[in-house]
C-alpha cells in the first residue's frame, strides 16, 4: 500500500465524508483486501466514543468502571500472550538491508509485501474497519504531520482519541490541503465467520509490526496491545518519523518534556530520555520537594525538536494523551498522575479489579487491598506469589487532565531547550548524575546509555543492554546513521545555546543493596544542580565521565541523607569502569563503520582520562 495505491482512480464513496482522492484510494484498497462488513469513518465526537464504549462494555472487552471514583473510565484485560511489544516481530524494510542497521529486524520489502498481503486477506470478515484521520502534534503547526490508521479494533479507535488529535477536523484539514499522511494499517487478525462467537481480547499468535520507511507506510498485524496497535504513538512518531527527521533536519526522540520555574522566577526547559519502565512518567510529572521551585509538564514520553530560527533547540511533544506504565504510580511517589487518573476518562489495560468497581496495582497506594480480581481475571490476595497487575499494566489518560500541564504545551513551536538528560536503570558504575564535557561528550553518553531491561518489551527481564538515546527499540534506520544525524544536525546549530547534557541514573544501589538515592519527588533536587550548573552557580567535580556533584552540591534540606552519601551516588569507581569501557567498545564494534569517527574518538578519550586518573 504505497505509491501505487496513489495511482488508483476511485469514484467518491457517498459515505465518505472526504474529497482526499489518495486516501479514498488507499481506503477502498484496504477494503477489497481485508473484507470487513462495514467501514466507519471515526469522527472523533463524544457521542461516537460513547456508541464504542457501550459496544466494547456489551463485547467484554471493557469492564466499566465506578463512576464515582472512576468516571468515564473502563479496564480491559488482553490476551496473556499479547501483553507488550514484539520487539523480535518489529521490521524495518528499508529497500537496502544497510539502511536498516544491525538494531533493527530486516526483509526485503517486497517480501514482507507478498507475507503481509497474504495475512490481511480477508483478515476484518465479519467486523468493523475503522478510518481514523489523525495528526501527530498541532493541528495548526508549520507543517503538521498527518495520518490515518485503520484498524478493526474499536479498543484501538477508543485509545487513540486519548492519544492523538483524531476525527474531522482532522480530515477536513488533510483534504483541504491535500496533505501527504502515513497509512497505518492495523489488523486484530481474527476474522469473524458468520455466526462465529466472538472473544473479548481478539489477536493472533502470529504477530508482525512492520515498518516501509521509504514509503512512510506501517502494517500491524495480529496484536491488540498498546505500543503494536495505537500506530500513532511508537510506529509513527518515533520509527517512521526517526526517519522522516533524518530527511528534513529534525530530531524525533524518547524524551519527556519539562518546564522547570525557579524561586527567582526564572524558567528553564529540559527534555529526557529514559526507557521504558525506568522512571520517565514519573519525572515528567514530578512533584519537587524543595521549596520554591515548580515544575510543569509537556509531555512524558515522545519529543519532537527542531532547531528554531536563531539556532536553538525547540522541542515539541506529538501526543496528547498519557499511556504510562501503571505498577510504580501511585499517590506516595507520583500524586500529578494519580490526580489526572481520578478525573476519569481513561483506559486501564491488565490492571487489578477492586471489589467496589475500581483498579488497583502494585504501588498504586501504600496500602494493599485486603482482595483484588488480577488482570487474568482470578481472585487475589496479598499472600500470593505473583502480582495483581500486569508488570507491564498501562493507563491511558488525557494530558490536559494534568493539573501541572505547562501551557506551552499548547505551542505549535514548542520551547527552547537549556538541558538534556539521559537516563539508564543501573545498580552499579554509572553515576546518580554526571554533566558532560561538551555536545559531542553528551552524545556519547547517549550513543552508550544502558539499561536493564523491564516489562514494557517482551522476552528476559534484568538483563543489561545498550539503549543509545533510549530509542533502541524505535530507530528507523541504522543507528551510526541516526548518531551521525545527531552531530551534523547539531553542527549548524548556535554552539552557545546547545542545550548542556547530562546523564542520570535513579537507580544506583549501595553497597548493602539499598538505593543510594530515594528518588521519586527527590529528583527535583538533581535538577536544580542541573540548573545551577547551568547558571554557573553550583559545584561540581571533575571525573574521567565529566563532571558530578560534590557532597555539598545538592540542596539536602528536609532529607535524611549525608554529603557523604551523595558522595558515593555519584563514586566513579576505576575498576567498574575498566568493565564499563569494555563493554562500551564491544556495543561500538557492532556498529561496524556505520558508527562516527567522532564518537569512536569519544571513546579512546575517556580511555585515555581513566589511564592517567
Amino acid at each position: 500500500m504505497g505509491d501505487p495505491v496513489r495511482q488508483l482512480t476511485v469514484d467518491t464513496p457517498p459515505t465518505a465524508p472526504t474529497t482526499h482522492r489518495a486516501l479514498l484510494a488507499w481506503v477502498e484498497e484496504v477494503r477489497q483486501l481485508t473484507q470487513p462488513a462495514d467501514v466507519v469513518w471515526v469522527d472523533g465526537s463524544e457521542a461516537e466514543n460513547r456508541r464504542l464504549a457501550d459496544g466494547l462494555v456489551e463485547s467484554g472487552t471493557f469492564i466499566r468502571l465506578n463512576p464515582e471514583t472512576f468516571p468515564n473510565s473502563f479496564a480491559a484485560f488482553s490476551d496473556p500472550r499479547d501483553v507488550a511489544r514484539v520487539e523480535e516481530q518489529t521490521f524495518i524494510c528499508s529497500k537496502d538491508e544497510r539502511e536498516a542497521g544491525f538494531t533493527n529486524n530486516w526483509m526485503d520489502p517486497a517480501e514482507m509485501k507478498a507475507k503481509l498481503t497474504g495475512l490481511f486477506t480477508g483478515a476484518m470478515r465479519g467486523r468493523t474497519m475503522y478510518v481514523i484521520p489523525f495528526v501527530m502534534g498541532h493541528l495548526d503547526a508549520e507543517d503538521p504531520k498527518f495520518g490515518v490508521e485503520i484498524t478493526d479494533s474499536a479498543y484501538v479507535v477508543t485509545s487513540m482519541r486519548i492519544m492523538a488529535t483524531i476525527g474531522t477536523p482532522v480530515l477536513d484539514r488533510m483534504t483541504e490541503l491535500d496533505a501527504a499522511f502515513v497509512p497505518a494499517l492495523h489488523s486484530l487478525g481474527a476474522p469473524l465467520a458468520e455466526g462465529e462467537a466472538d472473544v473479548p481480547w481478539p489477536c493472533n499468535e502470529d504477530k508482525w509490526i512492520v515498518h516501509f520507511p521509504e514509503e512512510r507506510s506501517i502494517w500491524s498485524y495480529g496484536s491488540g496491545y498498546g505500543g503494536n496497535a495505537l500506530l500513532g504513538k511508537k510506529c509513527y512518531a518515533l520509527r517512521i518519523a526517526s526517519v522522516m527527521a533524518r530527511d528534513e533536519g529534525w530530531l524525533a526522540e524518547h524524551m519527556l518534556i519539562l518546564k522547570l520555574t525557579s524561586p527567582q522566577d526564572k524558567t528553564y526547559y529540559l527534555s529526557a530520555a529514559f526507557p521504558s519502565a525506568c522512571g520517565k512518567t514519573n519525572l515528567a510529572l514530578l512533584d519537587p520537594t524543595i521549596d520554591g521551585w515548580k515544575v510543569e509538564t509537556l509531555g512524558d514520553d515522545i519529543t519532537w525538536m527542531r532547531f528554531g530560527k536563531e539556532g536553538e533547540l525547540r522541542a515539541v511533544n506529538p501526543e496528547a494523551g498519557l499511556f504510562g506504565v501503571a505498577p510504580g504510580t501511585g499517590w506516595h511517589t507520583n500524586p500529578n498522575a494519580m490526580r489526572a487518573i481520578a478525573k476519569g476518562n481513561s483506559v486501564f489495560t491488565n490492571v487489578a479489579l477492586t471489589d467496589d468497581g475500581g483498579v488497583w496495582w502494585e504501588g498504586m497506594t501504600e496500602e494493599v487491598p485486603a482482595h483484588l480480581t488480577d488482570w487474568q481475571g482470578r481472585d487475589w490476595t496479598p499472600d500470593m506469589d505473583h502480582t495483581a497487575a500486569h508488570p507491564n499494566a498501562r493507563f491511558c489518560t488525557p494530558i490536559d487532565q494534568i493539573d501541572m500541564l505547562a501551557e506551552e504545551f499548547n505551542r505549535p513551536d514548542g520551547v527552547e531547550l537549556s538541558a538534556i538528560l539521559f537516563g539508564g536503570r543501573r545498580k552499579t558504575t554509572v553515576p546518580l548524575v554526571t554533566q558532560s564535557r561538551n555536545w559531542a561528550n553528551g552524545i556519547f553518553m547517549g550513543s552508550t546509555l544502558s539499561s536493564e531491561t523491564t516489562a514494557a518489551a517482551a522476552g528476559e527481564v534484568g538483563r543489561v543492554r545498550r539503549d543509545p538515546m533510549a530509542m533502541l527499540p524505535f530507530i528507523g534506520y541504522d543507528a551510526g546513521d541516526y548518531l551521525r544525524h545527531w552531530l551534523t544536525l547539531s553542527a549548524g546549530a548556535d554552539q552557545a545555546r546547545l542545550p548542556k547534557i547530562f546523564l542520570v541514573n535513579w537507580f544506583r544501589r549501595t553497597a548493602s543493596g539499598g538505593f543510594a538515592w530515594p528518588g521519586f519527588g527527590d529528583n527535583s533536587r538533581v535538577l536544580k544542580w542541573v540548573i545551577e550548573r547551568l547558571e554557573g552557580t553550583a559545584d561540581a567535580v571533575e571525573t574521567p565521565i565529566g563532571f558530578v556533584p560534590t557532597g555539598e552540591a545538592l540542596d539536602l534540606t528536609g532529607l535524611d541523607m549525608t554529603p557523604a552519601e551523595v558522595e558515593a551516588a555519584v563514586h566513579v569507581d576505576a575498576a567498574e569502569w575498566a568493565e564499563e569501557l569494555r563493554g562500551i567498545e564491544q556495543w561500538y564494534d557492532r556498529f561496524g563503520e556505520s558508527l562516527p569517527d567522532e564518537l569512536r574518538g569519544q571513546l579512546h578519550e575517556l580511555k585515555e582520562r581513566f589511564s592517567v586518573s
